[in-house]
């Protein structure tokens, strides 16, 4: 994907300013998430739910992911092919792996579902408006332009942003779940 030159100097600021959250503060941000997140119907109601595995210094779901698997929804993540994303239906965290940028993704023989009712999303910075920065790869946008479906955006608050460039790709997010509130974006 083309990533122009504010949204790359906007993803390093955002990045160094979540990267220097305190593993402690992050457990709590997550937790506090968690159980915000469970006050949208959207996500409440759904049987089917996109979940990413953490990395560096994003929002925790490993417990979201447990919750999720002991209340008997259907639980999928990403797993990167080539150029695109596709998830797929885990049993437990023993269905993962190390796949591709060295993230916890789905094993070979994980069943794929791409059609979910909702999708959380890991996000870099967002707007309120539901313009998301990620990691500039383009996966997700790709993906939810072939798999429309209800997305949420776990975040810090401080990565809420007044403004994010919006390229023709950019998918808005619907949701957006911090430890200090809920959005919902105007679509």
């Amino acid at each position: 994907m083309e990533d122009n030159p504010e949204k790359k100097s906007l993803r390093n600021l955002l990045l160094e300013k979540r990267d220097n959250t305190s593993f402690d503060l992050m457990k709590i941000a997550s937790k506090k998430i968690q159980k915000k997140l469970n006050k949208i119907p959207i996500y409440r109601n759904a049987q089917r739910v996109g979940v990413y595995f953490p990395i560096g210094s994003e929002i925790l779901t490993q417990d979201i992911i447990q919750e999720l698997l002991s209340r008997g929804k259907e639980v999928s993540l990403p797993k990167v092919i080539g150029e695109d994303m596709e998830f797929r239906k885990i049993e437990g965290f023993s269905s993962l792996e190390k796949g591709s940028f060295e993230i916890m993704e789905p094993k070979e023989d994980c069943k794929v579902e791409n059609n979910l009712d909702v999708i959380l999303v890991p996000t870099v910075g967002i707007s309120v408006k539901g313009i998301r920065l990620g990691y500039g790869h383009g996966y997700y946008d790709r993906f939810l332009a072939k798999n429309p479906t209800s997305t949420v955006s776990l975040t810090l608050e401080k990565q809420i942003v007044k403004n994010i460039p919006k390229s023709e790709h950019d998918k808005i997010i619907d949701w957006i779940v911090t430890e200090d509130r809920i959005i919902q974006t105007q679509r």
